[in-house]
């Protein structure tokens, strides 16, 4: 095996763990390192894309849409990314979690959010025992302040959108565009923003394969994948390493909006669709563009 390039001793580490394990692991564990301004964002202190840090280790993933009940705000992020156990634990009805409440840090925010919800948590307190939902339903939403929910964009960077959630999920060959903000990529803008096709759906519904250029990397856990009419289609949750090396696992929202509607999670929350028009195009080639 080769050696693993130069990254965080962490995401040495996530990666490392991963290729024995052969199959999938999650994405955003253990990356570290200082967030960086958001180049090209809403002008807002907080939008989709931004960095979240949750829990006293601060494992670092990428925030993906905007959501409200009627009174809070609130901004997505994978399940996992609260998750206390090893890289390969991506069984939500098994593993470890921090529990409802824990502070994150959000990357333009003026104060910490909250984890208000937890797929993992809910699954485990209902007892769920369908294989694909306890595998595939990664998804979380922190509650922001009063303060930073006044200045929340529900735009995604590059992109715009998202025009709704998409329902009917994706056929193989249908375009997906996406926006990751990994710390091992820097900040730097032209690595951020991904455009990319499905190979389908599969989990019940539950998960889409997606390729991309560039892959979702550890840290980009939880960023949101967008349809190619803008709908928003899903969270990133994993990096597969067999049998298609270098795919993504993305967790379909619409199912995982629906079961958090379920008694045991959050009712009545709702995507904020973006108030800047979505403008499919491939991803920059030039830095400044």
């Amino acid at each position: 095996m080769n050696a693993l390039p130069e990254l965080p001793r962490t995401a040495r580490r996530l990666l490392r763990a991963g290729l024995a394990a052969g199959a999938v692991l999650a994405l955003g564990l253990a990356v570290t390192g200082t967030a960086s301004a958001q180049d090209g964002a809403p002008d807002a202190g907080v939008h989709p894309g931004v960095m979240t840090r949750t829990g006293p280790e601060g494992a670092q993933c990428t925030a993906n849409f905007v959501f409200t009940d009627g009174s809070a705000t609130f901004i997505g992020q994978a399940a996992h990314c609260a998750g206390t156990g090893g890289t390969t634990e991506v069984d939500g009805c098994e593993a470890g979690s921090l529990p409802l409440g824990t502070p994150v840090e959000v990357e333009g925010a003026s104060a910490p959010g909250r984890l208000a919800y937890s797929s993992w948590l809910s699954m485990q307190e209902r007892g769920e025992t369908d294989p694909d939902t306890c595998r595939y339903n990664d998804f979380a939403l922190v509650e922001l302040s009063p303060q930073d929910a006044a200045r929340t964009s529900p735009s995604v960077p590059f992109h715009g959108g998202p025009t709704g959630v998409d329902t009917d999920g994706v056929a193989a060959g249908e375009i997906v565009f996406g926006y990751g903000n990994s710390s091992l990529r820097q900040g730097i803008r032209a690595l951020q923003p991904k455009t990319g096709t499905t190979t389908g759906t599969a989990g019940g519904g539950w998960t889409h394969t997606v390729v991309t250029v560039l892959p979702g990397v550890p840290g980009d856990s939880g960023s949101g994948y967008l349809t190619a009419d803008g709908r928003a289609l899903g969270v990133l949750s994993t990096l597969n390493l067999a049998p298609a090396p270098g795919t993504n696992g993305v967790s379909d929202l619409a199912k995982a909006l629906d079961y958090a509607d379920d008694p045991g999670g959050v009712g009545g929350v709702r995507l904020v669709e973006g108030d800047r028009p979505f403008t499919p195009r491939p991803v920059p080639i030039d830095p400044t563009g």
